[in-house]
């Protein structure tokens, strides 16, 4: 590929489907705004290429190993925390897990993928309601959709996107008996929001809370290191 088209393609990142009517609503109320007055146009314009960059959806290089656990969410890690899979998956086993959180501003990626190789075993949708999803509570009263993904050596990872403040629409394209691969898209939050998921039983986390993650790309944990001591961090 020559450096110029490189380039290029950086810059134009693709748009994901579901982005576009709501691109040409912004821009058709941005028409309707310049021909009230100029000012509040420019203001449109502003909303739509933020619209356009809310929705993009680059491609990712995803690490190959079974073992490794990768983030399914571009943000912040705001919560590392020990909790039992959701009650919603109606599991008998209930013992803490750990639990990585991310959270997803408005300038985020919002696409969302697999953590993992695996087969989609168990789901549930939650309606509920829509607290700042940085909160612990968002995981027990906001809506969500709850997936639960077992990889082929049988262990079992929750995978859970929690609508947040903002956000007010949840999309899976995915359900029970879906295979995925880890880095795959599986479904995307509008307009900020998070993403919980819930390593097996022993495995600690790599990253640490405040971390930065790429959707697709970060090492959130290596299950063939389940005696591993939890990942610490400091800022430098």
């Amino acid at each position: 590929m020559q450096p110029g088209n490189t380039t290029l393609k950086s810059v134009l990142v693709p748009i994901n489907s579901e982005g576009w009517k709501f691109i040409a609503i912004f821009a058709a109320v941005t028409v309707i705004l310049f021909l009230i007055a100029q000012p509040l146009g420019w203001i449109g314009v502003i909303l739509t290429l933020w619209c356009a960059y809310f929705f993009r959806d680059p491609d990712r290089v995803t690490p190959v190993d079974e073992n490794l656990v990768i983030a399914p969410a571009d943000g912040r890690i705001c919560m590392i925390s020990q909790a039992p899979l959701p009650k919603e998956l109606e599991l008998q086993d209930q013992s803490p897990r750990t639990r990585i959180s991310i959270f997803m501003n408005v300038f985020n990626v919002h696409v969302n993928r697999s953590p993992i190789n695996g087969e989609i075993v168990g789901e549930a949708y939650v309606p509920g309601k829509f607290v700042n999803a940085e909160l612990d509570k968002a995981s027990e009263h906001n809506e969500r959709q709850i997936l639960l993904v077992r990889d082929s050596a049988g262990r079992e990872f929750g995978v859970v996107q929690i609508a947040g403040l903002v956000a007010r629409r949840i999309l899976c394209d995915v359900g029970r008996g879906s295979i995925l691969k880890a880095g795959e898209r599986f479904g995307l939050i509008r307009f900020g929001s998070r993403v919980d998921v819930y390593l097996p039983a022993g495995v600690e986390p790599k990253v640490c809370v405040g971390q930065l993650t790429i959707a697709g790309e970060t090492v959130l944990a290596d299950v063939s290191e389940s005696a591993a001591a939890p990942a610490t961090g400091e800022i430098r």
